[in-house]
C-alpha cells in the first residue's frame, strides 16, 4: 500500500497528518519534562521523516532563510568559548533541530491546519493538568498558584492563552459550517477557566490586547492599501503617544496593580539588573548558550537560593534579551532580535502593502503576543517550547518557495528516413 506524497506534504490535503503532527507536537512541548524522552522522539518522528519524503522540494530555497541559519550557526558555535561547553553543545543542537522542525512544519503545513492541530493539542495538554490538579509556590510572586502538570503558572497561562487564541481566529478566519463552532466550546471553556486559575498576569494582560489588534486588522480587509497605510501610521504614532503618557503620568502602575503587580514586578525588575551586570563580564560573546543556569556555577547558585527555586532548574531572567545577552552577548541578543522584529513586521506588513490575507493576521496576532511576552518570559529562546517553535513557523513562513520550472530540451525536427533511406515526399 502505497500513500501519496501529498497526503503528508502538501499544505492543501494534508489536514489530517498535518493536525496530529502539531498536535503530537504541542504535547512534547508542554510534557516531556514528565514523560521523559519519549516524547521528543515522537516530536521528531512526525517532522524529520518528511525530508525522506521529497527532500528536494523542502530543502529547495533554504539558503533564503539565512538569519534564523546565522543564528543557529552561532548558538552552535558558541561552544568554543561556552563556560559549560557540554551542556551548550547538546541543547545548542536540541535548539537547531528545532529550528529545522519549525522550517519543514511551515513548508508542509498551512495556517489552517496549524490551528487545528494546535487546538486539539491544547486541550488534552490543558484536560491533562485539569487531573492532575498540582499547584506550586512562586518565588516572584510569593503566593501558590495553580499550575496542573506543568511547572509554573507562567507556562500553564501561556498555554491557556494560546487556546483562546486559536479558538477565537479558528471561528473567525478557518471554520467551516456550524458544527466547528460547537467543537471548540469545550477548549474555549477550558481554556479561559485555567487561565484564571493560574493567575499569570503576563498571559492574562497579553492575551486582549492581541484579540484587539486581531479585530484592527479584520476590519482594514474592507479598506484600500492606501487607506490601510495611513491607519497603520497614525495608529502606529498614536501607541507611541499613548505609551509615554501611560509611563509618565504613573498609569503604568495603577495597569500593574490591576493584576496584583508592582512596579517592580514583584521581582523581575532586580532579576533584570542581576542579568544586566552578568551580561557586563563578557559582553559581546556572552557565557555561551545555556551557560549560565549552571548546578555548582556561583551566580546561579545564589540566585536560585534568593528566589527559593529549590529545584535548581527551569529559572531564567524571565527577559528574552537580557538572557540572550547573558548567553549570546550582544552579536546573539541581535540577531534573535532581528528575527522577531523581521517576522513581526513581515506579516504586519503583508496586510499594508499586499493583498489583504487571513494567515498574516493569524501570524501576526502570533507575532504580537510572542513580542509582548518576551519582555518577561523567554518563550522563543530554547528548544521543545511552543513559543519558539511558533516564531521560526512564522518566520519560514514568510519564504517564498521557489518552484522547480521544467527543464527544456531541444527537439528534433529532423524529418525521419524511410525504411529505403529516402525522405519523405
Amino acid at each position: 500500500m502505497k500513500i501519496p506524497k501529498s497526503l503528508l506534504i502538501d499544505p492543501e490535503k494534508n489536514s489530517v497528518y498535518g493536525a496530529f503532527a502539531v498536535a503530537v507536537s504541542v504535547w512534547a512541548f508542554s510534557y516531556s519534562s514528565i514523560f521523559g524522552q519519549i516524547l521528543i522522539l515522537a516530536y521528531y518522528a512526525v517532522w524529520l521523516p518528511l525530508i525522506l519524503v521529497d527532500y528536494r522540494r523542502l530543502l529547495r530555497g533554504v539558503s533564503s532563510a539565512w538569519l534564523p541559519l546565522i543564528f543557529a550557526f552561532y548558538v552552535c558555535f558558541s561552544v568554543f568559548w561556552s563556560d559549560a561547553p557540554g551542556i551548550t553543545a547538546r541543547t545548542a543542537l536540541q535548539y537547531c533541530s528545532h529550528i529545522a522542525c519549525a522550517y519543514i512544519a511551515a513548508r508542509t503545513v498551512s495556517a489552517r491546519t496549524l490551528t487545528i492541530g494546535a487546538l486539539i493539542g491544547i486541550f488534552f495538554v490543558l484536560l491533562y493538568s485539569l487531573m492532575v490538579g498540582g499547584y506550586s509556590y512562586d518565588g516572584l510572586d510569593g503566593t501558590y498558584n495553580f499550575v496542573g502538570a506543568f511547572s509554573s503558572k507562567n507556562q500553564l497561562g501561556f498555554v491557556a492563552s494560546l487556546g483562546i487564541y486559536f479558538c477565537v481566529v479558528y471561528l473567525v478566519f478557518l471554520r467551516r459550517g456550524r458544527l466547528s463552532l460547537f467543537l471548540t466550546v469545550p477548549v474555549v471553556v477550558l481554556s479561559t477557566y485555567l487561565l484564571v486559575a493560574a493567575h499569570s498576569a503576563t498571559s492574562t494582560a497579553s492575551i486582549p490586547a492581541v484579540l484587539a489588534l486581531v479585530a484592527l486588522l479584520t476590519m482594514s480587509k474592507t479598506l484600500s492599501l492606501r487607506y490601510r497605510r495611513v491607519i497603520f501610521l497614525v495608529g502606529a504614532c498614536g501607541l507611541v503617544t499613548a505609551a509615554l503618557v501611560a509611563v509618565n503620568a504613573g498609569l503604568l502602575d495603577f495597569v500593574l496593580g490591576i493584576f496584583g503587580k508592582d512596579s517592580t514586578l514583584t521581582g523581575r525588575t532586580y532579576l533584570w539588573q542581576q542579568g544586566w551586570n552578568a551580561a557586563q563580564r563578557s559582553p559581546i560573546l556572552g557565557v555561551g548558550y545555556a551557560a549560565y543556569w549552571v548546578q555548582g556555577f556561583a551566580e546561579a547558585e545564589r540566585l536560585w537560593n534568593e528566589f527559593f527555586i529549590t529545584t535548581r532548574a527551569g529559572f531564567h531572567f524571565h527577559n528574552t534579551y537580557i538572557e540572550a545577552l547573558v548567553e549570546l552577548g550582544y552579536i546573539g541578543a541581535t540577531l534573535l532580535s532581528l528575527i522577531i522584529l523581521r517576522t513581526l513586521w513581515g506579516h504586519i506588513s503583508a496586510l499594508i502593502f499586499r493583498t489583504w490575507q487571513a494567515e498574516s493576521v493569524i501570524l501576526a496576532g502570533v507575532m504580537v503576543l510572542l513580542v509582548i511576552r518576551s519582555f518577561v518570559e523567554i518563550d522563543t529562546f530554547n528548544p521543545y517550547i511552543m513559543g519558539s517553535f511558533l516564531l521560526y513557523y512564522s518566520y519560514f513562513k514568510l519564504l517564498r518557495v521557489p518552484f522547480a520550472r521544467p527543464r527544456w530540451t531541444t527537439a528534433n525536427l529532423a524529418e525521419p528516413e524511410t525504411a529505403g533511406g529516402q525522405a519523405r515526399p
